[in-house]
């Protein structure tokens, strides 16, 4: 096994070994927000994502 796995490899064996598919959409949905929250910031995207919510 190497030493220096990273994060999402790490977190990929962990779903697949200890079966916890159910934290996957969980996990997709914070990353999708953390995407919003970064560029809704002062960014040129920021009135399309004002239009969504």
């Amino acid at each position: 096994m190497p030493e220096n796995k990273s994060f999402l490899i790490e977190l990929w064996d962990f779903l697949k070994i200890r079966k916890k598919w159910w934290l996957l959409p969980i996990i997709i949905m914070l990353a999708l927000v953390g995407l919003l929250i970064i560029f809704g910031q002062e960014s040129a995207l920021s009135p399309l994502i004002y239009t969504i919510f």
